[in-house]
């Protein structure tokens, strides 16, 4: 029994060094030298070098003088991301899209674009469209008393193109900016 044991416990250990040690911290080490912004989490900082957020989270932006991310299923807590799993017939989904809807209409622009009324797979999607942002560009222009030409270009500033897909806006790093103004 000791001839099978004593081997079987040596690989057992062995094996967790390997895997539960060495390649982590060697993965570590590597994104540390050659990725260090994203393997420490994609900080944004602000003017102060104060942190601010994560590229890669939305925050919760309230009240008319910012731009709104879209909703989130996990009212924007990291540790409760998720869908809603509402489905289309399901009435509270319904009651929530037009609350939603509601609450961030502005006068004179129309029907209010589907990413600022529907959620993200995992709640917190921090990007939307660049028409959802200038759906919004009068609202916080008046709230803010700066001409809506000065917003525009704000927001072309913060267009981003990635690989795959239509152009999005970081809605955290667009507010960041505008805070700036």
């Amino acid at each position: 029994m000791s001839t099978m044991l004593r081997p079987a416990l040596t690989l057992l250990a062995l094996m967790t060094l390997i895997t539960g040690v060495a390649y982590p911290l060697a993965v570590t080490g590597i994104a540390q030298v050659a990725f260090p912004a994203q393997a420490n989490g994609s900080l944004i900082h602000d003017a102060d070098g104060k942190v601010r957020g994560s590229s890669l989270i939305a925050q919760d932006f309230t009240g008319d003088s910012w731009f709104h991310p879209r909703p989130s299923a996990g009212a924007f807590a990291t540790v409760a991301s998720s869908a809603s799993n509402l489905a289309p017939s399901n009435p509270a989904l319904a009651t929530r899209v037009i609350e939603d809807a509601q609450k961030q209409q502005v006068a004179g622009q129309g029907p209010v674009p589907l990413a600022l009324l529907t959620t993200s797979a995992s709640g917190l999607d921090p990007h939307l469209p660049p028409k959802a942002i200038a759906y919004q560009l009068a609202r916080v222009a008046a709230a803010r008393n700066v001409p809506v030409s000065t917003l525009q270009q704000l927001l072309d500033t913060h267009i981003e193109q990635p690989l795959v897909g239509p152009p999005v806006v970081n809605v955290l790093e667009l507010n960041l900016a505008l805070q700036n103004l």
